[in-house]
């Protein structure tokens, strides 16, 4: 169940990846300034920090096989998924704006900086919900795997 669970961090770790690339690329940090983005960069970065460095330590349980390790990943995701919760809720609107709108993300500017445009209306769907998907999978795997269910 442990290389279940990393396989299943990993992909979320890329579809989180990919989405906080868009985010930076479409101008989402200049866009704390003005206000547009509605996704704080210290919950976008503090999400991206402790995924990462739970990822990590989730790697180093693989190899050592040491419950305390797989423990501590698991506490690490708790306020991973609270904050991705958090950027969940504060997503929803803008991708509900989109529509409304009509604004694809191709009417950003080539530079991606267009203010009048959240970077993360950039998020294409699918991506957003694999995401979360992947994100309650991992965080159940890693839980049943330090509680000993299912073996290591």
């Amino acid at each position: 169940m442990d290389i279940a669970a990393l396989i299943a961090w990993v992909v979320t770790a890329l579809g989180g990846f990919y989405m906080l690339g868009t985010w930076i690329q479409r101008g989402g940090i200049q866009q704390q300034r003005s206000g547009t983005s509605r996704l704080p960069a210290p919950v976008v970065f503090g999400h991206f920090a402790l995924a990462a460095i739970g990822l990590v330590v989730w790697i180093i349980y693989v190899v050592a096989d040491k419950t305390a390790l797989a423990w501590t990943a698991f506490s690490l995701l708790l306020p991973v998924a609270l904050l991705g919760i958090v950027m969940l809720a504060r997503w929803i609107p803008v991708y509900r704006d989109r529509a409304t709108a009509g604004v694809t993300p191709a009417a950003a500017t080539a530079d991606g900086a267009d203010d009048a445009v959240p970077a993360e209306r950039n998020f294409p769907l699918p991506v957003v919900m694999a995401h979360g998907l992947f994100a309650v999978l991992t965080l159940v795997l890693v839980l049943l795997t330090a509680l000993g269910i299912g073996g290591s």
